[in-house]
């Protein structure tokens, strides 16, 4: 610890004097030993002066050439994409709420009509945008509707997405689309999925649903009660509340 010395202080006895000149021996080797680091390092950078440039001057135009690509090569391609997808995403909006010609409607959306690319052609040739990632849901969604299940599970599964209600709907669906292949262990897996994937009142309590439906037919009578007293406990206002009261009867029966 720092001894606090008075101005013109001056030390009397020897052990007083031996203490200064250890202090005064122990500071000089401090600054002797800053000294001979800062002439290393100043060596150092006297060697290698040429190297450290080259890896600023490459940390600078990676830097450069990643804010030069998002802002002449991302925008734009985004804003074309999306542009491009305007079309293509109104076939489809029209197809779900037509009471006739769904199919041809699902399939102008995926090939795409009026001089606009499909959705196919903008997961292609938009891959990396949001536009194209998007247009991946879109895809798998139409093909799930015409019965392509495989295609559906293909293209859904290549959507990514944070997205409330989109991220657990695209996994559910390739739920479904696993269910009209027969495949119910997979189904059932990506309806877990899409269940826990998020925590709200609309897309937990249908998957959670279905997961239990599914279990159920599987003949898991456990895992079917656990989920359908998800529901009744934890989102006792969603419609499929009422059905899963039924559901905990029958798997109760069945497990007897």
């Amino acid at each position: 610890m720092a001894t606090y010395k008075k101005r013109g202080y001056k030390p009397k006895t020897k052990v007083e004097k031996e203490i200064e000149v250890e202090e005064e021996s122990t500071t000089a080797e401090v600054f002797n030993t800053l000294d001979e680091s800062a002439n290393k390092a100043e060596e150092f950078v006297e060697k290698n002066q040429k190297n450290i440039f080259i890896v600023i001057g490459v940390i600078a135009a990676l830097v450069l050439g990643y804010l030069g690509y998002q802002q002449f090569v991302a925008k734009p391609k985004q804003a074309t994409a999306m542009n491009e997808m305007y079309q293509a995403k109104k076939y489809f909006n029209d197809a779900v709420t037509a009471t006739a010609n769904k199919d041809s409607l699902y399939n102008l959306a995926l090939s795409g009509g009026e001089g606009k690319l499909g959705l196919t052609d903008i997961v292609d040739q938009y891959s990396g945008t949001d536009a194209g990632n998007l247009a991946n849901y879109y895809a798998g969604m139409a093909y799930l509707n015409l019965k392509d299940y495989e295609k559906a599970i293909a293209y859904l599964d290549d959507f990514k997405s944070e997205d409330e209600a989109l991220a657990p709907m695209a996994k559910g669906a390739i739920g479904d689309a696993f269910m009209q292949l027969n495949q119910e262990e997979q189904a059932l897996d990506y309806y877990l999925k899409a269940a826990n994937l998020r925590q709200n009142e609309f897309t937990t309590p249908t998957f959670l649903y279905k997961a239990g439906v599914t279990a159920l037919n599987m003949g898991n009578t456990s895992k079917a009660l656990d989920l359908f007293n998800k529901i009744k406990d934890n989102y006792p206002d969603a419609p499929e509340a009422k059905n899963s009261e039924v559901f905990i009867g029958k798997a109760q029966a069945m497990s007897k």
